[in-house]
Protein backbone atom coordinates (compact mmCIF):
# COMPACT_ATOMS: atom_id res chain seq x y z
CA UNK A 1 0.00 0.00 0.00
CA UNK A 2 2.93 2.45 0.67
CA UNK A 3 4.19 2.09 -2.92
CA UNK A 4 0.80 2.43 -4.24
CA UNK A 5 0.57 5.62 -3.17
CA UNK A 6 3.82 6.96 -3.38
CA UNK A 7 3.73 5.87 -7.50
CA UNK A 8 0.35 7.27 -7.14
CA UNK A 9 1.33 11.04 -5.85
CA UNK A 10 4.79 10.57 -8.44
CA UNK A 11 2.39 9.98 -11.31
CA UNK A 12 -0.69 12.34 -10.06
CA UNK A 13 1.58 15.47 -9.05
CA UNK A 14 2.78 16.56 -12.18
CA UNK A 15 -0.87 16.29 -13.68
CA UNK A 16 -1.88 18.24 -10.91
CA UNK A 17 0.30 21.48 -11.78
CA UNK A 18 -0.23 21.24 -15.16
CA UNK A 19 -3.81 20.94 -14.58
CA UNK A 20 -4.13 24.18 -12.27
CA UNK A 21 -1.42 25.82 -15.27
CA UNK A 22 -4.21 25.49 -17.83
CA UNK A 23 -6.65 26.72 -15.59
CA UNK A 24 -4.97 29.64 -14.87
CA UNK A 25 -4.85 30.10 -18.87
CA UNK A 26 -8.30 29.90 -19.72
CA UNK A 27 -9.92 31.26 -16.90
CA UNK A 28 -8.30 34.12 -17.82
CA UNK A 29 -9.40 33.55 -21.27
CA UNK A 30 -7.22 31.83 -23.29
CA UNK A 31 -7.41 28.13 -24.44
CA UNK A 32 -4.03 26.57 -23.82
CA UNK A 33 -3.67 23.95 -25.54
CA UNK A 34 0.30 24.02 -25.69
CA UNK A 35 0.71 22.23 -21.92
CA UNK A 36 2.50 19.18 -23.62
CA UNK A 37 4.73 21.41 -25.54
CA UNK A 38 5.74 23.33 -22.63
CA UNK A 39 6.05 20.19 -20.86
CA UNK A 40 8.64 19.37 -23.06
CA UNK A 41 10.85 22.15 -23.05
CA UNK A 42 10.14 22.33 -19.50
CA UNK A 43 11.58 19.08 -18.95
CA UNK A 44 14.79 19.55 -21.19
CA UNK A 45 15.54 22.74 -20.00
CA UNK A 46 15.57 20.87 -16.38
CA UNK A 47 17.41 17.82 -17.50
CA UNK A 48 20.06 20.46 -19.03
CA UNK A 49 20.73 22.23 -15.85
CA UNK A 50 20.91 19.34 -13.82
CA UNK A 51 23.31 17.90 -16.56
CA UNK A 52 25.63 21.18 -16.43
CA UNK A 53 25.58 21.84 -12.54
CA UNK A 54 27.25 17.88 -12.49
CA UNK A 55 29.40 18.74 -15.50
CA UNK A 56 30.62 21.70 -13.51
CA UNK A 57 31.51 19.07 -10.54
CA UNK A 58 28.88 20.74 -7.90
CA UNK A 59 27.13 17.52 -7.47
CA UNK A 60 29.95 15.25 -6.58
CA UNK A 61 31.17 17.61 -4.10
CA UNK A 62 27.70 18.00 -2.39
CA UNK A 63 27.25 14.15 -2.41
CA UNK A 64 31.03 13.26 -1.40
CA UNK A 65 30.33 15.48 1.53
CA UNK A 66 26.72 13.88 2.17
CA UNK A 67 25.45 17.77 1.48
CA UNK A 68 21.41 16.47 1.21
CA UNK A 69 20.13 19.87 1.33
CA UNK A 70 22.89 21.76 -1.50
CA UNK A 71 21.53 18.21 -3.70
CA UNK A 72 17.80 19.37 -2.69
CA UNK A 73 18.76 23.17 -3.76
CA UNK A 74 20.33 22.57 -6.74
CA UNK A 75 16.96 20.07 -7.33
CA UNK A 76 14.87 23.36 -7.08
CA UNK A 77 17.10 25.26 -9.01
CA UNK A 78 16.53 23.12 -11.66
CA UNK A 79 12.22 23.23 -10.99
CA UNK A 80 12.61 27.34 -10.95
CA UNK A 81 14.90 27.18 -14.64
CA UNK A 82 12.31 25.11 -16.26
CA UNK A 83 9.45 27.26 -14.78
CA UNK A 84 11.05 30.39 -16.37
CA UNK A 85 11.68 29.27 -19.59
CA UNK A 86 8.43 27.64 -19.54
CA UNK A 87 6.70 31.15 -18.94
CA UNK A 88 9.16 32.27 -21.73
CA UNK A 89 8.37 29.66 -24.07
CA UNK A 90 4.07 30.27 -23.67
CA UNK A 91 4.85 34.15 -24.25
CA UNK A 92 4.50 32.86 -27.94
CA UNK A 93 1.16 31.64 -27.64
CA UNK A 94 -0.02 34.90 -25.33
CA UNK A 95 1.59 37.08 -28.00
CA UNK A 96 -0.42 35.05 -30.73
CA UNK A 97 -3.79 35.07 -29.22
CA UNK A 98 -3.86 38.58 -27.45
CA UNK A 99 -1.91 40.56 -29.67
CA UNK A 100 -2.50 39.07 -33.08
CA UNK A 101 -5.81 37.80 -32.17
CA UNK A 102 -4.60 34.87 -33.95
CA UNK A 103 -6.66 30.91 -33.55
CA UNK A 104 -6.13 29.69 -30.11
CA UNK A 105 -6.21 25.89 -30.76
CA UNK A 106 -4.12 26.44 -33.57
CA UNK A 107 -1.66 28.76 -31.84
CA UNK A 108 -1.28 26.04 -29.32
CA UNK A 109 -1.13 23.32 -31.66
CA UNK A 110 1.69 24.47 -33.10
CA UNK A 111 3.64 24.95 -30.22
CA UNK A 112 3.06 21.54 -29.23
CA UNK A 113 4.60 20.32 -32.60
CA UNK A 114 7.59 22.71 -32.24
CA UNK A 115 8.22 22.04 -28.76
CA UNK A 116 9.65 18.42 -29.43
CA UNK A 117 11.41 19.62 -32.91
CA UNK A 118 13.29 22.68 -30.60
CA UNK A 119 14.23 19.85 -28.36
CA UNK A 120 15.62 17.33 -30.51
CA UNK A 121 17.42 19.75 -32.34
CA UNK A 122 19.43 21.00 -29.03
CA UNK A 123 19.76 17.55 -27.65
CA UNK A 124 21.71 16.22 -31.14
CA UNK A 125 23.77 19.00 -30.73
CA UNK A 126 24.68 18.49 -27.09
CA UNK A 127 24.54 14.77 -26.84
CA UNK A 128 24.78 13.17 -30.14
CA UNK A 129 21.87 11.32 -29.44
CA UNK A 130 17.98 11.13 -29.80
CA UNK A 131 17.59 11.39 -25.78
CA UNK A 132 19.43 13.26 -23.39
CA UNK A 133 20.44 11.72 -19.55
CA UNK A 134 22.58 13.49 -16.73
CA UNK A 135 26.03 13.47 -17.21
CA UNK A 136 26.32 10.51 -14.43
CA UNK A 137 24.11 8.42 -11.91
CA UNK A 138 20.10 8.87 -12.00
CA UNK A 139 17.48 10.83 -10.21
CA UNK A 140 16.50 8.67 -7.59
CA UNK A 141 20.21 8.44 -6.45
CA UNK A 142 20.88 12.17 -6.46
CA UNK A 143 17.57 13.53 -5.63
CA UNK A 144 15.15 10.47 -3.79
CA UNK A 145 14.93 11.01 0.19
CA UNK A 146 15.83 7.91 1.73
CA UNK A 147 15.83 7.15 5.10
CA UNK A 148 18.93 6.20 5.61
CA UNK A 149 19.23 10.54 5.77
CA UNK A 150 17.11 10.53 8.64
CA UNK A 151 19.92 7.75 10.23
CA UNK A 152 18.09 4.72 9.48
CA UNK A 153 19.28 1.63 8.94
CA UNK A 154 19.01 0.00 6.15
CA UNK A 155 16.43 -3.10 7.47
CA UNK A 156 14.67 -0.62 10.14
CA UNK A 157 10.73 0.71 9.56
CA UNK A 158 9.89 4.06 9.48
CA UNK A 159 6.44 3.14 9.97
CA UNK A 160 3.73 3.11 7.21
CA UNK A 161 3.33 7.36 7.55
CA UNK A 162 7.37 7.38 6.90
CA UNK A 163 7.74 4.49 4.56
CA UNK A 164 4.72 6.10 2.70
CA UNK A 165 5.71 10.03 2.96
CA UNK A 166 9.24 10.36 4.24
CA UNK A 167 11.52 7.33 2.28
CA UNK A 168 11.81 7.21 -0.74
CA UNK A 169 9.96 10.13 -2.17
CA UNK A 170 10.66 13.25 -3.96
CA UNK A 171 11.03 16.69 -2.29
CA UNK A 172 9.40 17.77 -5.65
CA UNK A 173 6.55 16.15 -5.33
CA UNK A 174 5.79 18.29 -2.08
CA UNK A 175 6.83 21.62 -3.17
CA UNK A 176 4.24 21.16 -6.29
CA UNK A 177 1.65 20.32 -3.93
CA UNK A 178 2.06 23.29 -1.78
CA UNK A 179 2.53 25.22 -4.91
CA UNK A 180 -0.94 23.78 -6.05
CA UNK A 181 -2.84 25.02 -2.59
CA UNK A 182 -0.99 27.71 -2.46
CA UNK A 183 -1.99 29.09 -6.22
CA UNK A 184 -5.23 27.69 -5.81
CA UNK A 185 -5.95 30.11 -3.01
CA UNK A 186 -4.91 33.25 -4.64
CA UNK A 187 -6.81 32.44 -7.72
CA UNK A 188 -9.65 32.28 -5.82
CA UNK A 189 -9.43 34.65 -2.49
CA UNK A 190 -7.14 37.37 -3.56
CA UNK A 191 -7.91 40.25 -5.66
CA UNK A 192 -5.68 39.26 -8.46
CA UNK A 193 -7.55 36.03 -8.84
CA UNK A 194 -10.71 37.38 -8.86
CA UNK A 195 -9.83 40.05 -11.71
CA UNK A 196 -8.08 36.72 -13.23
CA UNK A 197 -11.60 34.94 -13.21
CA UNK A 198 -13.70 38.06 -14.55
CA UNK A 199 -11.57 38.97 -18.05
CA UNK A 200 -12.07 34.73 -18.29
CA UNK A 201 -15.98 35.44 -18.38
CA UNK A 202 -17.05 39.20 -19.18
CA UNK A 203 -13.60 40.86 -20.24
CA UNK A 204 -15.46 43.82 -21.54
CA UNK A 205 -17.40 43.81 -17.87
CA UNK A 206 -13.58 43.81 -16.27
CA UNK A 207 -12.41 46.68 -18.75
CA UNK A 208 -15.40 49.19 -17.41
CA UNK A 209 -14.19 48.43 -14.13
CA UNK A 210 -10.75 49.84 -14.69
CA UNK A 211 -9.00 45.96 -15.62
CA UNK A 212 -6.45 45.74 -17.70
CA UNK A 213 -7.64 42.65 -19.90
CA UNK A 214 -4.90 42.52 -21.99
CA UNK A 215 -2.00 42.44 -18.76
CA UNK A 216 -4.20 39.87 -16.94
CA UNK A 217 -4.47 37.49 -19.72
CA UNK A 218 -0.40 37.92 -20.56
CA UNK A 219 -0.33 37.25 -16.55
CA UNK A 220 -2.37 34.34 -17.14
CA UNK A 221 -0.92 32.88 -19.65
CA UNK A 222 2.71 33.46 -17.87
CA UNK A 223 1.99 31.57 -14.72
CA UNK A 224 0.44 28.69 -17.04
CA UNK A 225 3.59 28.41 -19.19
CA UNK A 226 5.73 28.43 -15.64
CA UNK A 227 3.47 25.38 -13.94
CA UNK A 228 3.67 23.39 -17.38
CA UNK A 229 7.62 23.95 -17.51
CA UNK A 230 7.63 23.01 -14.08
CA UNK A 231 6.05 20.04 -14.43
CA UNK A 232 7.26 19.16 -17.02
CA UNK A 233 10.52 18.80 -15.53
CA UNK A 234 9.23 17.23 -12.25
CA UNK A 235 7.92 14.55 -14.46
CA UNK A 236 11.20 13.97 -16.43
CA UNK A 237 12.40 13.53 -12.76
CA UNK A 238 10.32 11.45 -11.24
CA UNK A 239 9.01 8.82 -13.93
CA UNK A 240 11.64 9.25 -16.56
CA UNK A 241 15.03 9.23 -14.40
CA UNK A 242 15.50 13.19 -15.14
CA UNK A 243 15.95 12.46 -19.13
CA UNK A 244 14.65 14.21 -22.51
CA UNK A 245 14.12 12.94 -24.95
CA UNK A 246 11.08 15.09 -27.02
CA UNK A 247 8.16 13.43 -24.78
CA UNK A 248 6.46 13.71 -21.73
CA UNK A 249 4.13 10.66 -22.95
CA UNK A 250 0.92 12.02 -23.13
CA UNK A 251 0.91 13.93 -19.83
CA UNK A 252 0.24 17.59 -20.83
CA UNK A 253 -3.11 15.86 -22.88
CA UNK A 254 -4.32 14.65 -19.85
CA UNK A 255 -4.02 17.16 -17.77
CA UNK A 256 -6.49 18.98 -20.34
CA UNK A 257 -8.71 15.98 -19.38
CA UNK A 258 -8.14 16.50 -16.08
CA UNK A 259 -8.81 19.94 -16.02
CA UNK A 260 -12.39 19.18 -17.65
CA UNK A 261 -12.93 16.83 -15.76
CA UNK A 262 -12.43 18.80 -12.48
CA UNK A 263 -14.31 22.15 -14.26
CA UNK A 264 -11.85 24.21 -13.99
CA UNK A 265 -12.06 24.11 -10.18
CA UNK A 266 -8.63 23.36 -8.00
CA UNK A 267 -10.00 21.23 -5.67
CA UNK A 268 -12.03 18.97 -8.14
CA UNK A 269 -8.72 18.98 -10.21
CA UNK A 270 -6.54 17.76 -7.41
CA UNK A 271 -9.12 14.39 -7.18
CA UNK A 272 -9.40 14.11 -10.60
CA UNK A 273 -5.48 13.89 -11.22
CA UNK A 274 -5.21 11.67 -8.10
CA UNK A 275 -7.92 9.06 -10.38
CA UNK A 276 -5.99 9.26 -12.92
CA UNK A 277 -2.19 8.96 -11.39
CA UNK A 278 -3.60 6.05 -9.54
CA UNK A 279 -4.70 4.24 -13.09
CA UNK A 280 -0.79 5.20 -14.91
CA UNK A 281 0.16 4.03 -11.30
CA UNK A 282 -0.90 0.75 -11.93
CA UNK A 283 -0.52 0.68 -15.63
CA UNK A 284 3.13 1.47 -14.73
CA UNK A 285 3.62 -1.53 -12.08
CA UNK A 286 1.05 -4.15 -12.71
CA UNK A 287 3.67 -6.90 -12.33
CA UNK A 288 4.63 -5.47 -8.89
CA UNK A 289 1.73 -4.74 -7.65
CA UNK A 290 0.86 -7.26 -4.31
CA UNK A 291 -2.87 -6.03 -3.63
CA UNK A 292 -3.79 -8.29 -0.70
CA UNK A 293 -0.20 -8.48 0.59
CA UNK A 294 -0.61 -12.01 -0.19
CA UNK A 295 2.14 -12.35 -2.16
CA UNK A 296 0.29 -12.99 -5.30
CA UNK A 297 0.45 -10.50 -7.97
CA UNK A 298 -3.16 -10.45 -9.02
CA UNK A 299 -2.86 -8.25 -12.15
CA UNK A 300 0.25 -10.37 -13.45
CA UNK A 301 -1.56 -13.46 -13.08
CA UNK A 302 -4.90 -12.29 -14.82
CA UNK A 303 -3.01 -13.25 -18.22
CA UNK A 304 -3.91 -10.00 -20.16
CA UNK A 305 -1.90 -8.47 -22.40
CA UNK A 306 0.66 -6.08 -21.09
CA UNK A 307 -0.68 -3.27 -23.83
CA UNK A 308 -4.06 -3.02 -22.09
CA UNK A 309 -2.54 -1.99 -18.79
CA UNK A 310 -0.59 0.63 -20.91
CA UNK A 311 -3.72 2.32 -22.41
CA UNK A 312 -6.15 2.00 -19.23
CA UNK A 313 -5.27 5.77 -18.04
CA UNK A 314 -5.85 7.17 -21.55
CA UNK A 315 -8.84 4.45 -22.03
CA UNK A 316 -10.28 6.14 -18.10
CA UNK A 317 -9.72 9.41 -19.77
CA UNK A 318 -12.14 8.42 -22.84
CA UNK A 319 -14.43 7.22 -20.84
CA UNK A 320 -14.76 9.73 -18.18
CA UNK A 321 -14.46 12.67 -20.78
CA UNK A 322 -17.45 11.07 -22.37
CA UNK A 323 -19.70 11.02 -19.23
CA UNK A 324 -18.75 14.33 -17.98
CA UNK A 325 -17.94 16.91 -20.38
CA UNK A 326 -20.99 17.45 -20.74
CA UNK A 327 -21.73 18.77 -17.77
CA UNK A 328 -18.39 20.74 -17.32
CA UNK A 329 -18.84 24.70 -18.01
CA UNK A 330 -16.12 26.42 -19.45
CA UNK A 331 -15.04 30.64 -18.90
CA UNK A 332 -17.82 32.05 -20.82
CA UNK A 333 -15.23 34.10 -22.49
CA UNK A 334 -12.48 31.78 -23.48
CA UNK A 335 -11.02 31.36 -26.68
CA UNK A 336 -12.43 34.30 -27.89
CA UNK A 337 -9.95 37.50 -28.92
CA UNK A 338 -10.56 40.44 -26.54
CA UNK A 339 -12.19 43.38 -28.42
CA UNK A 340 -11.87 46.14 -27.02
CA UNK A 341 -14.76 48.14 -28.69
CA UNK A 342 -16.94 45.27 -28.47
CA UNK A 343 -20.00 44.81 -26.16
Amino acid sequence: MSFLIRQTLIYAVPLMIVALAGIFAERSGIINLALEGIMIFGAFIGVLFVRLVQQWGWFAAAKAANNYVALQGFMMLAMITAAIFGALFSLLLAFAAINLKADQTIGGTALNLMAPAIVLFFIRIIANQNSMQMAEGDSASWFMIKKAMFGYGRKEEMGFLGDTFVNKVYLATYICIIIFVILSIILYKTRFGLRLRACGENPQAADSLGINVVKMRYSGVTISGALAGMGGFVYALTTANCSSNGDVAGFGFLALAVMIFGNWKPLNVAGAALLFGLFKCVAASYASLDINGDGIYLLKNLGINPNFYRMLPYLITLVVLAFTSKSSRAPKAEGIPYDKGSR
